[in-house]
Parts: C-alpha cells; sequence; structure tokens
C-alpha cells in the first residue's frame, strides 16, 4: 500500500510539471504583448522602446523562457506564485482571497450531487420500468446535456428578471448577510450541481441494476430478506464502486467547473480570477490558478484510488 501511494505521489508530480510547463508555453504564444496592457491607453504615444525593455526587464520577461520557467517553479514549490503583471498583487494572496469563495459554491453542489445523484439512480432502479425510473432517466438526460452557461441565463431570465426573487448576480459573504447569500448562491449552485446530479444518477441507476442481476443478489432474494436490506447489504456497496470513481472525476469541476458559472454570476472567485488573468494575458496569475486546479485533480483522484480498496478488498495495490 505505502509503495503503491509513492508510486502515485511520483505519477502526480510529473503530471503537476506538465501541466505547468504546457500552460506556461501556450501562455506565451497568444497574440499580444501584456506589457501595451501594463502601460496606460494613454502613455502609449509617449513611451519609448527603452521604457518598454525597461519593463520587461524589471518584471523579468527579457530573460530565456526556460530559465522565467524554471525560476517560477522553484519559486512555486516554495508557496510564492509571484505578482499579478498588470495590478502588483500577489497571486497566493489573491487565490486565497477567492479560493474560499469557489470552494463555498463547489463544495456545496458537489454534496448535493453525492447525494441526490445517487439516490435518484437507486430509485430509478429499483422502480424500473415504471413511471418514476421514466421521469429520472429524462432529468439525467437533461441535466447532463444542458450547457452550464445556457442554464444559468435561462435561471436568470426566469427568477431574477421575470419573477424577480433572486438577484441577478453578485457574491456576499455567509459571515457577512446569510440570507443575502443564499439569495445569491441558489442559482449559481443548482447550475454547479445539475451535471453531477445527472451523471451520478444515470451511472448508479445502471450499476445497481447490474449488481442486482448477480446471484448472490438473487439468493438473498430468495431467503426473504425484505427490499431496504437488500439494497444497504448486498447491493450498494459492491454497485458504488464506478459511482465513486465518477465523484473524484466530478471533483475537480469544485475548482475548474466555476469558470464557466462565475463569469455568469458575475462571482468573484477562482474562475473568475482565471478569466480576468486570460482576456488581460496575466502570466503569472492564470499560471498560479491552473497550478491550484492540477494539484487538486491529482490529488483528488489519489484519494478515489485509496478508497478503493476500502470499498472493496479485492483490489491489490503492487
Amino acid at each position: 500500500m505505502t509503495t503503491y501511494i509513492i508510486r502515485r505521489l511520483m505519477h502526480a508530480v510529473l503530471v503537476v510539471l506538465i501541466v505547468s510547463l504546457l500552460v506556461f508555453l501556450l501562455m506565451r504564444l497568444l497574440p499580444g504583448d501584456p506589457i501595451l496592457m501594463y502601460v496606460a491607453s494613454g502613455d502609449l504615444q509617449s513611451i519609448s522602446k527603452e521604457q518598454v525593455a525597461h519593463l520587461k526587464h524589471k518584471l523579468g520577461m527579457d530573460r530565456p523562457l526556460p530559465v522565467q520557467y524554471l525560476d517560477w517553479l522553484k519559486n512555486a514549490v516554495q508557496g510564492d506564485l509571484g505578482k499579478s503583471i498588470l495590478y502588483r498583487y500577489d497571486v497566493l494572496g489573491e487565490i486565497g482571497n477567492r479560493l474560499p469563495i469557489t470552494l463555498y459554491l463547489g463544495l456545496s453542489a458537489f454534496v448535493i450531487g453525492c447525494i441526490i445523484g445517487p439516490l435518484l439512480g437507486i430509485i430509478s432502479a429499483v422502480r424500473r420500468g415504471k413511471w418514476l425510473d421514466n421521469l429520472v432517466t429524462v432529468i439525467a438526460n437533461v441535466g447532463i446535456t444542458a450547457p452550464p452557461f445556457w442554464l444559468g441565463i435561462i435561471l436568470i431570465f426566469i427568477f431574477s428578471l421575470y419573477l424577480g426573487l433572486l438577484p441577478v448576480y453578485g457574491y456576499t459573504s455567509p459571515f457577512v448577510d446569510l440570507w443575502k447569500n443564499l439569495q445569491q448562491s441558489i442559482m449559481p449552485i443548482f447550475v454547479l450541481a445539475t451535471f453531477p446530479i445527472a451523471s451520478a444518477a444515470r451511472q448508479t441507476r445502471s450499476s445497481v441494476i447490474e449488481v442486482m442481476r448477480q446471484d448472490y443478489v438473487r439468493t438473498a432474494w430468495a431467503k426473504g430478506l425484505s427490499e431496504r436490506m437488500v439494497i444497504m447489504r448486498h447491493v450498494l456497496k459492491n454497485a458504488l464502486m464506478p459511482v465513486v470513481t465518477l465523484q473524484g472525476m466530478l471533483l475537480r469541476n469544485i475548482i475548474g467547473g466555476s469558470v464557466i458559472v462565475e463569469t455568469v454570476f458575475a462571482i468573484p472567485g477562482m474562475g473568475k480570477l482565471v478569466v480576468d488573468g486570460m482576456l488581460s494575458q496575466d502570466y503569472t496569475v492564470v499560471q498560479g490558478v491552473i497550478l491550484v486546479v492540477a494539484v487538486t485533480v491529482v490529488v483528488s483522484n489519489l484519494a478515489v484510488d485509496i478508497l478503493y480498496g476500502w470499498l472493496d478488498p479485492r483490489i491489490q495495490y503492487e
């Protein structure tokens, strides 16, 4: 087990390094120059080439790309993600300010998806072929195919503009105003939770149906055990393996999936930060956010792999 974890950690470090290198190179291949955005538009006519060169030297952008990457990576390992090129704020500090907002929305949606999705899938599988199964299947198919930005716009139109029940955009900390926070968070959390609920419901349904066809489940029915006992004791633990895999994959949406939602609802989280950084070609901001997302993904995948051993003792870690 220890050897397996060490090997997976080495793979995780390699993945993070590859992702960081790709992001570093791709950001610098984009057309445009962040220095021209750093300089006020009124000063573009008066600034000289020497001054532009001085700014690049000051920001470390005149050095060879390998040197820039290695310096940034060395500082990142030490907890220093650099400063924003445009606004000169500390990137790690800004991520620290915005990460709780993204985690609040993302974890809320993730927990809702982990509870409601499998529950709907179990109900659908147990009532297979009935009207409830058909209803859950239709809802799950719609939830999987509906684009988040479209769903967010529809919710804003109905509940904000037409009915006037919820605010259009914004975010307020629950420690400042809990009621206002709930009003502002309902629609973003619903949009973030739609896909996890729908995908978990479909996966759970098919997994439960497959397990219910096994011989040991038929034996449990033949013994006269109640439906609740058969489902809880014999079906769920064996049917949850694919669902746990899916939830581990969806865990990355806590941060990565917030980009569209936070942009639509103008929420100042990690997603909005990386979008603003992309639009302004703020290299250090984008690199820092993507690095945090990559670490989150590899850690969540490692946690899911370890969880397999608890759910199924037959799995051997070699």
